[in-house]
């Protein structure tokens, strides 16, 4: 099995994840209890910043690992590590 930058930290996003699973099903309660629309926005944010917190431990993990690695053993892996996780920052801003 591979060894990816988050392997170590696995449990942590796992339990992180079941939060904003959590998060996400509260929201869907507010919405069927039809609550106030500045109450249902204000847990949109809070779930969606702790989904970008979860995006930029990936990320730092896969730069710090993945890219490294690959930039190391020179090549164009390299290249194509530093091209995937710019590619994926770009879609992480747009988000």
């Amino acid at each position: 099995m591979p060894v990816y930058g988050y392997t170590a930290d696995k449990e942590q996003y796992l339990k992180r994840l079941a939060r904003i699973e959590g998060q996400v099903r509260g929201l869907q309660r507010m919405v069927e209890e039809d609550r106030y629309c500045i109450d249902i926005l204000t847990q949109v944010t809070a779930a969606t910043k702790a989904l970008h917190a979860v995006a930029l431990g990936l990320l730092e993990g896969h730069i710090g690992t993945c890219v490294a690695e690959a930039t190391a053993s020179g090549g164009t892996e390299g290249a194509a590590k530093v091209r995937e996780a710019t590619e994926a920052i770009g879609r992480l801003l747009q988000s």
